[in-house]
């Protein structure tokens, strides 16, 4: 029996010691890298005198304010502080960092690896994309080397240097979580999501891969706390470099734009016009004199395709549209009625709620839900459309779906809605599973699909 068990733990030993020889070992790439890594320190001047209000001796408030302000010069704010992180990506001091680290203030100071300081000049910063372009006066600095995200692998060891909370080369690892996420607000950023711990004054501060590359670029988390809570959020190094490129070279970054506004394919959506798989990006308002409507994009469209580069998912599109030079004649692939088709475009250059009154006493009336009511001459110039009906009541199927009171709904799977009685013959057809009815909610247009109660 001993001899057994020294076996089997023999043998345990084996498995420990080959899977600790697997966990790669980081000291030397820290130890390369490091001198490349800068953290930096902001001053806002939020020093705010308070004056006296220039009123006539003579005028009965000035005794009050004489004596509840004080003198100038008393009452000021200590200046704001902020730190964050960055990298040398040239030997003579153009450093990466986030936009939000560095914006909106009137100092920045970078200290390098060997504790000297320098005063940064801001070059650029791009607030879409959350990149930024700084320099120093210095030369025969340390500089990162450059990595391909595309090559980056989920389950990956990756390691990210910066300045958590001010402690200056901190370095932290983990995995790639996943690639190509969205989140709520940002278009144009397919970002890496990563494991590795991040917490403020990392933001702008590289990510490496075991190679010691850099392929990323720390700038968001997202916590319930305030600080790191497993999710980590990374700027794919080619998108940075290529903003920092154009920061540097223009001082802006030039992007495309079509001139619609799309959502999401959803599985139901798709049924719904008749497409086999949830895809593409489903155009919800196209701009009047935009390149999309001079292109005859409608809404309903689904672009499948931008110069045949597939559109997987909604937030494809404005990524290859963003990334195209304005000018440009770019071809659309449109699923349009059951059919596909191609148009030309030419695509524009990017630059830099209506009140109605509800009625009480509607009701739903249909297997949606809802109970709609017509909309006036003057509501219709107000809120830019020609057609539509007005939401007075929502239950069932069209609450669960996101429907409000107030929304307007301008179309039935792609057919226009002029009266409440057409949106309920629409709706109560027998055949209808369900509906993507085109929803109007104050400035914005998009689709909602809806299962209809039988």
């Amino acid at each position: 029996m001993k001899k057994w068990l020294a076996l089997f733990g023999l043998s345990l030993g084996f498995v420990a010691a080959g899977a600790s020889a697997q966990l790669p070992d980081f000291t030397d790439l820290v130890e390369k890298q490091s001198p490349a890594v800068v953290n930096i320190t902001t001053t806002q001047d939020t020093r705010q005198r308070a004056r006296k209000p220039r009123l006539p001796e003579a005028d009965e408030m000035f005794d009050f304010f004489r004596r509840m302000v004080p003198p100038e010069g008393q009452g000021m704010l200590p200046p704001k502080r902020g730190q964050g992180s960055g990298f040398m990506i040239s030997s003579d001091g153009y450093i990466l960092t986030n936009t939000h680290v560095i914006d909106e203030v009137d100092e920045v100071v970078v200290k390098l690896n060997d504790k000297r300081e320098f005063r940064a000049k801001v070059i650029g910063t791009d607030k879409r994309t959350d990149v930024a372009l700084i320099k120093i006066n210095a030369s025969n600095l340390p500089s990162v080397r450059i990595g391909d995200p595309a090559k980056l692998k989920v389950g990956e060891w990756v390691l990210a240097i910066g300045a958590p909370f001010g402690f200056e080369n901190s370095a932290t690892a983990g995995i790639v979580s996943a690639k190509g996420r969205s989140l709520p607000q940002e278009n144009y950023v397919p970002f890496i999501q990563t494991d590795v711990a991040v917490n403020p004054g990392n933001s702008g501060g590289p990510l490496f891969n075991l190679r010691g590359e850099v392929v990323g670029m720390n700038s968001q988390i997202i916590s319930r706390s305030g600080g790191y809570m497993g999710l980590s959020f990374a700027i794919p190094i080619d998108v940075a470099m290529d903003i920092a490129d154009q920061l540097k070279t223009g001082g802006k970054v030039n992007r495309g734009r079509l001139g619609v506004s799309i959502q999401e394919v959803t599985a139901d959506l798709a049924e719904s016009f008749g497409l086999g798989s949830p895809r593409g990006a489903l155009v919800a308002d196209v701009e009047a004199g935009s390149p999309a409507d001079k292109a005859g994009v409608q809404v309903s469209d689904i672009i499948l395709k931008f110069d045949n580069k597939p559109i997987g998912s909604s937030i494809d599109l404005p990524r290859l549209v963003g990334a195209t030079k304005p000018g440009t004649k770019s071809t659309l692939t449109i699923w349009r009625k059951g059919a596909q088709l191609e148009l030309s475009v030419k695509v524009g250059e990017m630059a830099d709620e209506a009140f109605i009154a509800k009625t009480p006493d509607a009701r739903p009336s249909n297997r949606a839900g809802l109970a709609v009511i017509e909309l006036s001459r003057e509501q219709k110039s107000v809120l830019k459309i020609n057609n539509g009906v007005l939401v007075e009541d929502v239950t069932g199927p069209a609450a669960r779906a996101g429907i409000q009171s107030g929304d307007v709904i301008v179309a039935v799977n792609n057919q226009e809605v002029n009266s409440p009685e057409e949106f309920d013959r629409l709706i109560n057809d027998p055949a209808r599973k369900s509906a993507a009815l085109l929803v109007k909610r104050g400035d914005s247009a998009h689709y909602v699909s809806v299962r209809l109660d039988k």
